[in-house]
């Protein structure tokens, strides 16, 4: 069963710790392919490394629509990241999906990464992004439409929260959320 806006609507932190167990897919005339959520990190409006906190642009614009759609962005000329949006629509709150632990399609993800190491699949969000064949063309899609969508998965036993990586305005925030003892997640 997708997931529903009620779903993504949540508070940001709620949702991004929620989003661990679900279940991401990708469809394309390829081929599906999927993972289990691992690890996660919530951007809130008044977090100083959120795309939102300076005001809408036409990067971020999507960050700012109704819960429950992807914020797909560009970074460093070189690499896609995917986020689900949430809270209220005008807000520009979202959750970045770090790492996967792939369990469909995995041919397909290797073919887009180049390598048969399962591990190196999904675990960080530009790894994720390539093996799912996800760029800005998916930026302000639906999530529950039939390109890319979120099925419910199972509520994992233990998680945790931690500092986020790769940032530096606002890395002490314990906004960083992964499966305990998961081998697929992008950092320990």
């Amino acid at each position: 069963m997708k997931l529903d806006k009620h779903f993504y609507a949540a508070p940001t932190l709620t949702v991004a710790r929620s989003l661990l167990g679900q279940v991401l897919v990708r469809r394309s005339p390829q081929g599906d392919r999927a993972g289990i959520i691992v690890e996660t990190e919530a951007y809130t409006k008044n977090d100083p490394a959120c795309h939102a906190s300076r005001g809408k642009t036409r990067r971020n614009a999507s960050m700012f629509g109704p819960a429950g759609t992807a914020y797909v962005y560009f970074i460093y000329g070189m690499h896609y990241c995917f986020n689900v949006v949430t809270a209220e629509e005008g807000i520009g709150e979202a959750v970045l999906i770090r790492a996967l632990e792939p369990i469909a399609g995995i041919s397909l993800m290797e073919e887009s990464r180049r390598t048969k190491d399962v591990k190196l699949l999904c675990s960080g969000p530009a790894r994720l992004c390539q093996a799912l064949d996800i760029t800005t063309i998916e930026d302000g899609i639906n999530l529950a439409g039939e390109t890319i969508y979120i099925l419910a998965g199972s509520q994992p036993k233990s998680s945790v929260a931690a500092a986020r990586i790769g940032i530096s305005a606002g890395q002490s925030l314990p906004y960083r959320f992964y499966l305990a003892d998961n081998k697929f997640i992008s950092k320990k």
